[in-house]
């Protein structure tokens, strides 16, 4: 038997392994989708960029016009601008920005800067929303002819809704940015029943069983909790603020969530937790540190009178109500030196340096250990703003964040892309971390009418 015969015989009959890849590709090149960002995305994530897969990603020229006029300034915004520039430079040494660079993923990334002439008459101007829009129909029109493109579809990507509403009135598919979008706090946060044991997640949670409450950590740990305990005069008045009040007293629970509808008593008792482990006779913080986000966070608080304590003490206000619930000191002993609770006024605790209220504008950079740090209103953060937050926490230090899902005044965010949100989504199966949804509203019978018909 001829062995030259056989072998040749039998690579005749292999099938052509080239041919079968560069025929998958073209599939895959034939299903890849073209990705047009707005630049609120590359606000919103710096490295947005990366996260559309194998399909391809353009840059609209007028976005780069937005964003350099945004990266100057010490905000959160500005720092956000500066990081997308940077990502696209970096990709910009790899090759040419006007053909296209490979993004790792299979997909190419380049600067779109052709706009369409093909629009109606309402669009003539030439504002940035309608610059981004006119480049995502141009390359609508540069696909026509092209048996490689012709078949992909080119969406729009805005966390504006104007422009989402504007792109499909002009024939274009818009959506918003997906990637970071969590609806996983509505499956937990709530106080368990027998029925539903463990709940999945190996996070702090709680078991109610008649009038015992135990705390649930990892996969087997269980532990009875206080009945009643009370914080700085501050007592529980239902079964989730004897939880949450367990969660902010723990100091093996370095990270708590806490969210609800106003008047359930997050602020308050998070302030009353932090001030009580720092005044003690053996504290286990030296300060308690407070910030909420001048919304939208990113801007500069300069524009308004006075030193830094004056800017901010209409963003603080919320935060002043709850400290005088909790020092409840009657207001003609303000300026005695005597008083009948322990301290005359909140501003004596901002004075000897118990608390701090700090600006969320300026806290890139710092390190803060052996902190109680209480972010309020956390759900007006984006999921960026929670990571440079977090990762300022130093050893020894507890981070709670409070805030309403249901309750967000920045205008490129909602309940399921804010940064509160996300945070549950990533802490959920810490066993450090702790999410509370708090339902009951006890600041009085009027908000909790309105919390419940309006």
């Amino acid at each position: 038997m001829d062995r030259t015969v056989c072998v040749g015989s039998a690579l005749s009959e292999m099938p052509d392994v080239q041919s079968e890849t560069d025929l998958n590709l073209d599939r895959k090149r034939k299903h890849r989708k073209i990705f047009v960002l707005d630049t609120n995305v590359l606000i919103h994530d710096p490295q947005s960029v990366f996260s559309f897969d194998e399909h391809d990603v353009v840059v609209p020229f007028a976005v780069l016009e937005e964003l350099d006029r945004l990266k100057k300034g010490h905000g959160e915004i500005a720092a956000s601008a500066r990081a997308a520039l940077r990502t696209i430079d970096q990709m910009r040494e790899q090759g040419s920005l006007r053909t296209g660079i490979e993004t790792g993923r299979g997909g190419v990334l380049r600067i779109g800067t052709k706009l369409s002439d093909s629009v109606s008459e309402f669009m003539e101007g030439l504002s940035e929303d309608n610059k981004i829009i006119r480049t995502a129909l141009g390359v609508v029109d540069g696909q026509k002819g092209s048996e490689e493109t012709m078949d992909r579809q080119v969406t729009l990507v805005s966390k504006d809704t104007t422009v989402r509403i504007k792109a499909e009135a002009c024939g274009l598919h818009a959506e918003d940015y997906e990637n970071d979008k969590s609806a996983l706090f509505q499956m937990y946060g709530r106080v368990l029943g027998d029925s539903d044991y463990t709940n999945g997640i190996h996070s702090i949670r709680y078991l109610r069983t008649g009038d015992d409450i135990f705390r649930l950590q990892g996969r087997d740990s269980q532990t009875k909790i206080r009945n009643g305990k009370s914080i700085e005069g501050i007592a529980p008045k239902n079964t989730e603020q004897r939880c949450a009040i367990d969660a902010l007293t723990n100091p093996q629970i370095e990270v708590v969530a806490l969210t609800g509808t106003a008047g359930t008593g997050k602020t308050l008792m998070a302030l009353a937790a932090g001030l009580h482990q720092t005044t003690k006779k053996s504290p286990l913080y030296e300060q308690v540190v407070v910030a909420r986000p001048v919304v939208p966070m990113g801007n500069d608080i300069g524009y308004l009178p006075g030193d830094i304590s004056d800017k901010l003490a209409p963003w603080m206000q919320p935060i002043f109500d709850s400290l005088e619930v909790i020092v409840n000191t009657p207001k003609s002993d303000f300026k005695d030196d005597t008083s009948t609770g322990q301290y005359r006024s909140f501003q004596y605790l901002i004075d000897t340096g118990v608390l701090q209220i700090e600006a969320l504008t300026y806290i890139r950079g710092r390190s803060l250990p052996d902190r109680y740090f209480i972010i309020d209103e956390a759900q007006n953060l984006r999921p960026i703003d929670v990571k440079t937050i977090i990762t300022r926490c130093g050893e020894g230090t507890k981070i709670v964040f409070t805030g309403d899902l249901n309750q967000i005044d920045t205008p490129y965010l909602d309940a399921r892309s804010n940064g509160l949100a996300y945070l549950i989504s990533r802490f959920i199966q810490e066993e450090n971390f702790c999410y509370l949804n708090l339902s009951d509203t006890v600041r009085s019978r009027i908000a909790e009418q309105g919390s419940r018909l309006l």
